[in-house]
């Protein structure tokens, strides 16, 4: 279950990577991007397939990202995303974000969930940040309701972000 104490706090930090953002048409990882940066976030893309997003230096892993990173939105295959949690930990990034849908396990891996909590991380795991921003788009919403109804989200949730 997405333990709202962790979204609130996932969403509270301001410097956000999004793992996985591209100018691919059709990338939901584009979208979030977006999202979070109309919302006020310092937001940085990574993929080491791209050079840029939406006009955006974009980085080719964590690693390389200058600054610092409050925490990073994991939206790559499962197959891949133990390797960008064990990126955030050399990182020293304490917020981990494992994006899921409303099919397919997304971002989610029993490894990259393991390696999360065996290092004391904040991690949400299965769920889409845009249901939790103020003011979310209606699919959003629905999305959120959708995930109530299934007993996966609670209904204690306080948006804290911007």
């Amino acid at each position: 279950m997405v333990q709202m104490y962790d979204v609130n706090e996932f969403l509270a930090q301001r410097h956000i990577a999004v793992v996985g953002a591209s100018d691919v048409k059709g990338s939901f990882a584009k979208t979030v991007y977006r999202e979070l940066r109309s919302h006020g976030y310092d937001v940085v893309p990574v993929n080491p397939q791209a050079t840029s997003v939406d006009g955006d230096r974009c980085f080719p892993d964590l690693i390389s990202v200058p600054g610092d990173v409050d925490g990073a939105i994991v939206m790559v295959n499962r197959d891949i995303s133990a390797s960008v949690v064990r990126d955030c930990v050399a990182r020293g990034i304490r917020r981990v974000w494992l994006y899921k849908g409303i099919g397919g396990p997304g971002a989610v891996s029993d490894e990259a969930v393991r390696i999360a909590r065996e290092n004391g991380m904040n991690l949400v795991d299965g769920a889409c940040p845009l249901m939790f921003l103020e003011t979310p788009a209606w699919i959003h919403r629905v999305h959120r309701f959708v995930r109530r109804r299934k007993g996966v989200l609670t209904d204690d949730f306080v948006n804290t972000a911007a």
